[in-house]
């Protein structure tokens, strides 16, 4: 879905109201309009395309000050512990073509539904896992880093929360749910959870999406997967874009690298068919730049692993760029506690076309002292998955 924009700014009593109508409908006071603002390093910058906006400043749709809902959230959670504090590493930049970086963010954000209901972590009081509190550390994330991609899984309020909210912020998205979801077992729950993709319309123009339901030794699946063709307003150049949320659980194995070499098979054909190439017309797997963020539910020994990394189309995994060789996974993207123990694993990827697109920032993880010994989720991380946050530059083309 598209929705009608205006530039960034401004807009700060717009904001308010509608803040207050779409998250305050279970916060006790109202909030207030902090003046403070974020340090400049923390954020890309935002290049608007002129046209685009000009085209319409006439919209009654026009995105504030994100930074202001940022300080709303910041003041709602003002009795909770202070977030993460994380820190940008910089890889060698090798030869990136200078342009302004596109940032990405890949996040399970833990559906409310199962957080509260089936997936028992033990340590984890349940007043941190109440939707009131838990809804503004999911916002106060995402406007932390205001990616111009935003890879979700688990979404189960999309609708009522997350499409309104940052819509508002000039995000367009695209949201496919589970089509047996676990959500729905649970009393009160807000319907199925699923993947959902969200773009910065100043920064990408869609040029066709569509939602996949996996595929495992050909037989359908309750995974799913949305697959986006963009082109940067800045470039002019096209990029895939692809979110995925692989089949949980131990013993599941060939399951997932099935539904890894099916979705796959998938975006190689619609980069294939689909239009807007350089001359207009449909373009292929070497010359379009991919990027695929999921969960996947598997440690980089699994074989759904090793299918993307020896894929032709050139995958690589950006957040082995923290590693000191570039060749290592982080030692864990969630940390959690349930009844069966303490599970800390890396699950959670960024892959990305490493002829095509170049690394300039990976978001470090935090200690196991900042995560502290109770472990994900908690009073000031909202799930038990920790997002993961790139920013990638185009290369120069031949």
């Amino acid at each position: 879905m598209e929705t009608m924009v205006c530039p960034m700014g401004g807009g700060a009593t717009r904001l308010y109201s509608a803040l207050t109508q779409t998250l305050s409908s279970s916060s006790s006071r109202p909030l207030p309009l902090p003046q403070s603002h974020l340090a400049p390093h923390q954020h890309p910058d935002v290049d608007l395309d002129p046209a685009f906006c000009q085209e319409r400043q006439g919209s009654p749709v026009c995105p504030p000050d994100p930074l202001v809902l940022l300080r709303q959230c910041e003041e709602a959670l003002r009795d909770r512990p202070p977030r993460f504090h994380r820190k940008f590493i910089h890889p060698s930049h090798g030869d990136s073509a200078p342009s302004s970086p596109i940032r990405v963010m890949q996040w399970n954000i833990l559906a409310q539904a199962l957080g509260e209901g089936v997936d028992s972590f033990v340590q984890c009081p349940l007043e941190a896992l109440s939707w009131p509190q838990r809804k503004y550390l999911i916002l106060e994330e995402i406007l932390t880093y205001r990616p111009h991609i935003l890879c979700l899984q688990e979404v189960d309020h999309y609708y009522d929360t997350f499409q309104p909210v940052l819509a508002g912020l000039g995000y367009s998205s695209n949201f496919c749910p589970k089509p047996w979801s676990p959500c729905l077992d649970v009393e009160g729950n807000n319907g199925p959870d699923g993947c959902a993709l969200f773009f910065d319309q100043s920064r990408f123009e869609l040029l066709d999406s569509m939602s996949i339901r996996l595929s495992a030794m050909l037989i359908p699946t309750n995974q799913v997967a949305v697959v986006t063709m963009l082109r940067c307003r800045i470039t002019g150049r096209r990029m895939c874009v692809a979110v995925t949320h692989l089949k949980a659980r131990s013993g599941w194995e060939r399951v997932r690298s099935s539904q890894g070499s099916d979705l796959l098979r998938h975006v190689q054909n619609f980069i294939k068919k689909c239009p807007g190439g350089p001359t207009g017309a449909s373009g292929t797997d070497a010359d379009t730049p991919l990027l695929i963020c999921g969960d996947f539910n598997a440690i980089p020994t699994e074989d759904v692993y090793r299918c993307f990394a020896l894929s032709p189309l050139g995958l690589d995994s950006a957040y082995k760029k923290l590693s000191r060789d570039g060749l290592t996974e982080p030692e864990y993207t969630t940390w959690k506690i349930r009844p069966t123990g303490e599970c800390c694993s890396t699950l959670d990827y960024i892959w990305y076309t490493q002829n095509k697109l170049s690394v300039e920032a990976v978001l470090d993880m935090p200690t196991e002292e900042q995560i502290g010994p109770n472990r994900l989720p908690s009073y000031n991380y909202p799930s038990d998955h920790l997002s993961l946050v790139c920013d990638f530059s185009f290369k120069e083309e031949d």
